[in-house]
């Protein structure tokens, strides 16, 4: 991989089918994950990862999303595209931590929600809008990771959180950069102008105060020692994990209203 020194490159990173997947993380860091299935409603959307799992002996509910490392792979879990299923899963699952008082973990990790027209007639809209108002609400601690893309309200869907870390070579936007450019420019091929205007990075977030705090990777990218990430991850969980279950429970959620309402 090319040496990272813009925000070109480190969405280059950000995208890279090697880095570690929501499942990577899930199998590194939690013991006796049980994957739970469907939203109750219609289907299983495959894009999304959840379950109940331990985490330093912390019985905890972990929502990730599926990108897929190989060509077929991605094609199986639709890109990382989430659908209304998915999210409906995603807010059954929430609702269930919150009625066992179990914290909630979330990866990011999407171009996006699946724009496509039966996406739009399932209410994808409707869906990703009461992920949001719920999770606002939870009475449980929440902590999201983006650990590559973080891209429009496919993200957000499962990221309304106490607390929002982004690996260093991570993004968090309103869109792609090529979708940016398509609108600002009429010109998708001046997507590293994109890049640098929007403000996706780590470090620029994290100077706007929009996100909590940067997991450095090692050198190269997250992909480079999977194991050294993975560490990372775990030891930056279990402190905030801590600090945010001690939390009285109105504290909690006033704070995190306050938190998106100053946003």
């Amino acid at each position: 991989m090319e040496n990272v020194v813009n925000a070109s490159n480190r969405v280059r990173l950000a995208r890279f089918a090697g880095r570690p997947s929501s499942e990577d993380y899930i199998n590194a860091l939690f013991t006796d994950f049980v994957e739970l299935h469907g939203d109750r409603l219609s289907k299983d959307d495959k894009s999304i990862i959840g379950g109940v799992g331990m985490f330093h002996n912390i019985p905890v509910t972990v929502i990730g999303q599926r990108k897929g490392h190989t060509p077929e792979e991605s094609v199986d879990v639709n890109f990382g595209m989430t659908n209304p299923e998915g999210y409906r899963k995603a807010l059954r699952l929430m609702k269930q931590a919150e009625k066992f008082n179990r914290p909630i973990i979330t990866f990011v990790d999407t171009p996006g929600a699946y724009p496509g027209v039966e996406a739009e007639e399932h209410g994808q809209g409707e869906a990703i809008a009461r992920n949001l108002a719920v999770m606002s609400d939870l009475k449980v601690p929440i902590i999201s990771i983006i650990i590559g893309q973080g891209n429009s309200g496919g993200a957000l869907g499962i990221c309304v959180a106490d607390e929002i870390w982004m690996l260093e070579n991570s993004v968090f936007s309103i869109l792609s950069p090529e979708g940016f450019a398509s609108i600002l420019w009429k010109d998708s091929s001046r997507r590293d102008e994109a890049c640098d205007l929007m403000k996706l990075t780590a470090d620029d977030l994290y100077r706007y105060k929009i996100i909590e705090g940067v997991i450095e990777e090692p050198e190269g990218g997250a992909h480079t020692d999977p194991e050294e990430m993975f560490r990372k991850v775990d030891e930056m969980i279990l402190d905030r994990i801590h600090a945010l279950m001690i939390m009285p429970v109105d504290t909690l959620v006033k704070k995190r209203y306050k938190k998106y309402r100053v946003m």
